[in-house]
């Protein structure tokens, strides 16, 4: 699974990657997870769409990874995320952009 977070001012973003041990979606599609850290910039990518590719950390192993769902997602199965990925923006609230409305 392919966990992207373009929240860059979160502590768990490694280059563009998600390396929290739990994820948690709730109801209105924000990500629960996210911890902003003082000091951690976040980064406008649209500024950079036609200049520089942004530089990603290596997709990880989420076997054993905990994604919980509380909305009303078609990859919501018993309250735990099915997607082949996961994306979340780097907007005002860090909203999972994977999202599909049953």
């Amino acid at each position: 699974m392919d966990i992207r977070c373009r929240k860059t001012s979160c502590k768990y973003n490694l280059k563009q990657t998600c390396q929290a041990k739990e994820i948690l979606v709730n109801k209105k599609i924000i990500c629960d997870t996210f911890e902003k850290q003082e000091g951690k910039p976040e980064i406008d990518r649209s500024k950079l769409i036609f200049s520089e590719a942004p530089e990603f950390a290596r997709q990880r192993d989420v076997k054993t990874m905990k994604i919980d769902c509380k909305t009303d997602c078609i990859f919501n199965y018993d309250g735990k995320c099915v997607a082949n990925g996961i994306t979340v923006n780097a907007l005002i609230e860090p909203f999972c952009i994977t999202y599909l409305k049953r």
